[in-house]
């Protein structure tokens, strides 16, 4: 019974980490944090963070770096960390924590359409479990395009607790809502968080083969977010080359950037990485809908969002085909299962055969 409860409880805590994260991202943003700069200091952080477990876990086991292998390494710090980051943190600023994480959803749909576009992965329509990602899929992207599309009547309105640092947030959308216009860009944030999924599929696509060349995921790891604090302080540093100010600190966005470096990166890809090893990834993408859940919830109680017509029923939707999809993904490796078996006994009967005969003769 503890060897169940402590992955359900470490993947409840991952989320929460998550939830936490999109918050305090919101708050510093609409407070005037550069996102470019924001994600500068949080790179660094995670490089600071994940070193030590790369140094002291695997100095022994670590393999040769090769030329092909830092470039892999390499794209996925493009990929899987800073056009991702940026694109979701820009997309989070115009959006709404509950949004963005609704969106987030999308990724295991978008990871299989972009398997079957490179020829990882088959459709198989004609069974049950090819069937039902099929659906999933068409259901997720259903939701999306509503979550972006559609805004609606208030459903749930604002919930009058102060917290003084969500003051910015919460006016910013007092103003947008009286001059009637779209809630945080209704239309950049969604499509921006978008976007972001489908580069953070593309890096679930490469980062197996880093896997397979360079089994140190804590020193991949390091390697991968020390290229992207340089990538995204060049960009910074472009972006902002005459506001010194960008970089300042505040004791909020110190804690933004610390939080963020330490919970949602090295934490979060320890705890992740432990509950994969021993349940499986069908087991934590089970846990992405909850993430969606305590996001709204924060919003609501903290940034006073209100919940919109158009964002449950997509958020909604999406949760259901992302079920959906981890089901038929489940039926389809249980088949996959049952076929290796019998190709086994097949064999081991065929050997007992031939064994059997050969002992007559």
């Amino acid at each position: 019974m503890g060897k169940d409860l402590l992955p359900f409880f470490l993947m409840v805590l991952v989320q929460l980490g998550y939830a936490g994260t999109a918050i305090i991202s919101k708050v510093v943003m609409d407070d005037g944090m550069d996102p470019y700069v924001h994600l500068s200091y949080r790179q660094i952080i995670a490089t600071i963070s994940i070193a030590p477990f790369a140094y002291f876990f695997e100095r022994e086991i670590r393999p040769k770096l090769t030329m092909y292998t830092i470039s892999l390494i390499f794209l996925c710090s493009i990929f899987g960390v800073t056009s991702m980051q940026m694109t979701y943190l820009i997309g989070l600023k115009n959006s709404t924590p509950t949004i963005a994480t609704a969106l987030d959803n999308l990724v295991p749909a978008i990871t299989f359409l972009l398997a079957v576009f490179f020829g990882l992965e088959k459709i198989g329509v004609t069974s049950k479990g090819g069937q039902a990602k099929v659906m999933g899929t068409m259901l997720c992207i259903c939701g999306a395009m509503l979550l972006s599309l559609y805004h609606g009547k208030v459903l749930i309105g604002q919930l009058n607790i102060h917290w003084k640092y969500s003051h910015h947030h919460t006016s910013k959308n007092i103003n947008i809502d009286s001059n009637n216009n779209s809630h945080g860009n209704f239309y950049l944030g969604p499509f921006l968080v978008i976007i972001s999924d489908i580069v953070y599929s593309l890096w679930l696509i490469i980062q197996p083969k880093v896997n397979e060349r360079y089994a140190a995921p804590y020193s991949s790891t390091t390697l991968m977010c020390f290229m992207a604090s340089l990538e995204c302080t060049i960009v910074a540093l472009f972006v902002n080359h005459r506001d010194k100010n960008a970089w300042s600190l505040n004791p909020i966005r110190a804690i933004s950037v610390l939080y963020n470096g330490i919970i949602n990166s090295a934490l979060a890809f320890y705890l992740i990485s432990w509950c994969i090893k021993r349940k499986g990834p069908l087991y934590v993408s089970v846990f992405l809908p909850l993430l969606l859940v305590i996001a709204a919830f924060l919003s609501w109680t903290l940034l006073g969002e209100k919940l919109y017509v158009g964002t449950i029923m997509g958020s909604m939707l999406t949760v259901i085909g992302l079920y959906g999809f981890l089901w038929g993904k489940k039926k389809e490796m249980e088949q996959i299962k049952e076929e290796t078996d019998l190709e086994l006994q097949f064999s081991e009967n065929s050997n007992q055969r031939f064994t059997n005969k050969q002992t007559k003769i």
